[in-house]
């Protein structure tokens, strides 16, 4: 007779930095009808740091980040269970304000997605969303974003046209200028490369390094080269579970469960 074996518990080494914690998942879990994507995930992610979620496709690294702002809320027949913490409130606690709620979680997505609109007006559209209409303000914004973006230099002369001629890391790097444009706490980044050439893939890697510290960033990535890259803290998950979570390097290097060193060395995924 098969006895059904209680998953092992996740293995926690994170390296504790002086800011605190910028998001707390407390015994989360989440189910899409009947069929559950997360397993009680418990997870503290590090302020000012650069969190990265790893794992192979369909592990639940992509729900879970979309879980942070609540995108999932969106899909019909979704259900949760436990906590996700900003601060003293849970984010699906009731009264929470949704939308006040994604103005502090900027989200970045796998593929550009620029609008249908001039450079400059992209970059602000966060901001007249909001009913801000002095132009000295927007002005400011717009330069402050788009510097931090290290895309001032290249499109300070073309901020009236269309941000579609733009090539595809500049895109990208538009989308980031206007994900921080509303200056949230955490930027959320859904494999922001994996449309990107190689060039443009190292430009959006330098710019998470300038970002570090400004902003808390959670990325998803199947570039397991590049999660050690970028981040201070990985997160390995599978089906459903973080099986993982510590110091990026010694999850790459010397890491304690061997489901993860299976994975990062490459022997599955």
């Amino acid at each position: 007779m098969n006895v059904a074996t209680a998953p092992e518990p996740t293995v926690y080494h994170v390296r504790q930095g002086g800011q605190g914690s910028a998001l707390d998942i407390r015994n989360f879990n989440l189910w899409y009808g009947k069929s559950q994507a997360l397993y009680d995930v418990n997870m503290e992610i590090q302020k000012g740091a650069v969190t990265a979620l790893i794992g192979p496709s369909g592990c639940g690294k992509s729900t879970l980040l979309r879980c942070l702002n609540r995108m999932n809320d969106l899909i019909d027949d979704l259900r949760i269970d436990g906590e996700i913490r900003v601060g003293d409130f849970d984010i699906y606690g009731p009264g929470v304000d949704v939308i006040a709620l994604r103005k502090r979680m900027g989200m970045v997505f796998q593929k550009p997605n620029p609008f249908a609109m001039s450079i400059y007006d992209n970059v602000v559209y966060p901001l007249r969303v909001d009913g801000v209409t002095k132009r000295s303000v927007l002005d400011e914004t717009c330069e402050r974003a788009l510097r931090s973006a290290a895309l001032w230099d290249e499109v300070k002369d073309r901020l009236k046209e269309s941000a579609l001629g733009m090539s595809g890391g500049q895109q990208q790097r538009l989308c980031i200028a206007r994900g921080i444009a509303s200056d949230p706490e955490v930027l959320l980044m859904d494999e922001p490369c994996s449309a990107l050439d190689p060039i443009a893939t190292l430009k959006i890697e330098e710019l998470i390094h300038q970002l570090r510290g400004h902003y808390t960033i959670v990325i998803v990535t199947h570039n397991m080269q590049q999660a050690a890259r970028v981040s201070d803290n990985t997160g390995f998950m599978y089906l459903g579970r973080l099986i993982e979570y510590g110091d990026t390097d010694r999850i790459f290097t010397n890491p304690k469960k061997k489901q993860t060193e299976d994975y990062v060395s490459g022997r599955f995924g």
